[in-house]
């Protein structure tokens, strides 16, 4: 929802996820990975869930990087109202 107080050049930070994903999955693999060989299992599967989440974060973040830039009103349409509050 457009307020009008963002700032007009605004970017999204798609991009710094996608590389903090990426970092996170290659560290939490290697963890999974070292401590599996390592006969910590506990550990093992504590960084085997954060390798998922990552996975899953930078699949996401992938897809709306492929979706492309989305619509955005320029500077002649009007910001909308917020939603009133009932007193």
């Amino acid at each position: 929802m457009r307020t009008g107080n963002e700032p007009v050049t605004a970017r999204s930070a798609l991009r710094l996820r996608f590389w903090l994903s990426l970092w996170g999955l290659v560290w939490s693999g290697a963890g999974a990975a070292a401590f599996a060989l390592a006969a910590r299992p506990g550990w093992a599967a504590a960084c085997a869930a954060v390798t998922v989440l990552a996975a899953v974060d930078l699949a996401v973040v992938l897809h709306r990087i492929h979706q492309g830039p989305h619509y955005q009103p320029g500077r002649d349409v009007p910001p909308y109202e917020p939603p009133a509050t009932k007193p």
